[in-house]
């Protein structure tokens, strides 16, 4: 079991490390262990570990205690996706982020065409249009900083919009984290993340998270998590719980490396735009400065030439991996069209650069030598 001694008044920099600890006791230890068992004695609360686990229970409680909510494991992103989209009524309508995460856009598809509900795309940067999307909608599922688009929603905004007409709010925050941005205290209803990203940081574990301050809504989500059975190993939640406790260093260097490469990419001859919140000349800068802590660590960027000399420039990196995903130690690179899920608007040239802790000059020594093999 975890005990709660850590004051509440912390920063969210201090609660990645702070909680989630067992209690204060002589000679016991700092780390939760890894509790692997199937069956617990009777007379609790857990009894079987489809139930719960004392390892993800000691996750679920830093990453509540960042988000400023009660956190549910699960066994991937897109089973805590899932799970939430599961407990939407049937028939439900759903207004959703264009540019959505391209599992959670593929996984809302299915379940339209099974007539389960009816999904409505939305200009998540644009406030009208997300107005008039929430009329006779049930959710709205937005992300913000979109995936790969980068667009950024005016969270505040949203909500309200969602509130005059009585629909539920889901955010998408893999890509900004808590510590640079927190949706329930802006209103949102739920958040959900690939805790495989940025929260475990390492690119060794698949694991999911789901927020909500919303005791109702938690407990369907139990319900169904227990009943579809998409709960975390035990191993795997110990890996995030320990890549977690470095989450602040890693987002700082990230994101510091992340701007530094945004403002040298917009000037490269290869380079037709950069989409990245942190420069002033993007669309999103102005709403992301006021409603985040800092702009993040992933940016896109589009290249002269076609779909083949995007892929060039992904080939012909050393230092950088060529590789989907996003959050880990190393710095990951991508054409997103390549993935048959994502949107056909996406531009066939558009790289996704995701940041990670390397020297900042050698990052930029490999990616202009990339660039330049095509200007």
């Amino acid at each position: 079991m975890t005990s709660s001694h850590y004051r509440s008044d912390l920063s969210v920099e201090s609660l990645v490390v702070a909680s989630g600890r067992p209690p204060h006791e002589v000679d016991g230890p700092i780390n939760v262990p890894v509790v692997l068992s199937s069956t617990f004695h009777a007379g609790g609360p857990v009894a079987y570990a489809r139930t719960s686990n004392p390892t993800w229970e000691a996750l679920e409680e830093v990453v509540g205690s960042l988000e400023g909510g009660m956190a549910l494991a699960f066994a991937s992103g897109m089973a805590a996706i899932s799970t939430v989209m599961d407990i939407i009524k049937p028939g439900g309508v759903v207004a959703l982020s264009a540019h959505t995460y391209s599992g959670a856009a593929a996984r809302m598809r299915d379940l339209e065409a099974a007539g389960r509900v009816t999904a409505r795309l939305v200009q998540i940067d644009d406030p009208a249009a997300i107005e008039e999307a929430c009329v006779g909608a049930d959710v709205l599922w937005l992300e913000s900083p979109t995936n790969p688009a980068m667009e950024v929603c005016d969270i505040p905004a949203a909500v309200a919009a969602a509130k005059r007409h009585g629909v539920m709010v889901v955010c998408d925050n893999t890509f900004a984290t808590p510590l640079l941005q927190q949706p329930l205290s802006l209103g949102a209803d739920v958040v959900v993340h690939s805790a495989t990203k940025m929260l475990a940081g390492h690119s060794d574990v698949l694991m999911g998270i789901v927020v909500t301050n919303d005791d109702e809504i938690r407990t369907k989500l139990i319900r169904a998590r227990t009943l579809l059975g998409g709960i975390p190993g035990p191993f795997e939640a110990y890996l995030a719980l320990r890549g977690i406790r470095t989450l602040a260093l890693r987002v700082r260097q990230s994101q510091a490396s992340t701007s530094i490469l945004a403002e040298r990419l917009a000037a490269h001859p290869a380079v037709t735009r950069v989409r990245y919140p942190g420069l002033p000349t993007d669309p999103g800068h102005e709403v992301a400065t006021r409603q985040m802590k800092g702009y993040g660590s992933v940016l896109s960027f589009e290249t002269i030439g076609d779909a083949a000399a995007a892929e060039k420039v992904c080939d012909s990196v050393r230092l950088m991996t060529h590789a989907t995903s996003l959050g880990g130690v190393e710095t990951l690179i991508e054409r997103r069209r390549r993935w048959i899920e994502e949107r056909p608007d996406i531009p066939e040239t558009l790289i996704r650069l995701a940041v990670g802790i390397e020297d900042v000059e050698d990052l930029w020594a490999d990616l202009n030598g990339a660039l330049n093999t095509i200007v």
